[in-house]
């Protein structure tokens, strides 16, 4: 559904918050707040302006740094109360020159292998999930990962894996094995998923390339 400025609901300060993600890998990078003149300037412009509320101005993210902020997309939620603007950044988001701010942990991530599958988690969630953990890690690059070994071996590395598990699921299926047949179509998944992050693409393209073939 196509929307306008007017059918955004700014609190009681004439605000809104606006949760700012990288327009191809979806991660967060930053967390601010736009008035209406703020959002009115975002979308005619192509670039973020906020609102800052500790110097009550309106701020053009980069134009100090440089790193300005190509928006590729603007959403507001069901409540019309939050948006999240999607970017193509030039530049790292954090004024600490981390590519996002929320790079603090409380509290440290469980790896993703060591997380239980359940029944509630659906493919399109557990594939999300896998994406995200994968993205962290390039970005990273925590000792003793094999994801952080594929990144530093570098793209040549990830394609011969691909390579690899994809003979390895061919072998599979000509088996009776079905577990067997399981577990290398998801060794192919993830290190697809690898050379996704690698090259910069998200799971979104995929869908939406999918999704163009069944029209």
């Amino acid at each position: 559904m196509k929307l306008s400025i007017k059918d955004v609901n700014f609190d009681e300060r004439g605000l809104i918050p606006v949760v700012v993600q990288h327009g191809r890998t979806r991660h967060v990078l930053t967390l601010a707040y736009m008035n209406a003149e703020s959002l009115r300037k975002t979308l005619d412009t192509g670039e973020t302006w906020f609102w800052s509320r500790s110097r009550s101005r309106l701020w053009h993210k980069g134009e100090t740094s440089g790193s300005t902020q190509r928006v590729v997309g603007v959403l507001l939620d069901c409540d019309g109360d939050a948006l999240t603007v999607l970017v193509i950044p030039n530049g790292p988001a954090c004024h600490t020159g981390a590519e996002s701010c929320f790079h603090n942990e409380l509290q440290e991530a469980t790896p993703f292998e060591d997380v239980p599958a359940t029944g509630s988690t659906n493919f399109a969630e557990a594939l999300d999930s896998l994406y995200r953990l994968v993205a962290s890690r390039k970005r990273e690059r925590p000792e003793g990962s094999y994801t952080t070994y594929l990144f530093g071996q570098g793209l040549d590395k990830i394609l011969k894996k691909v390579g690899e598990e994809a003979a390895e699921t061919i072998i599979a299926a000509k088996n009776d094995d079905q577990n067997d047949l399981v577990k290398e179509i998801s060794d192919l998944l993830y290190h697809l998923v690898v050379l996704l992050v690698e090259r910069g693409l998200s799971l979104e393209e995929v869908r939406d390339e999918l999704v163009s073939r069944r029209k």
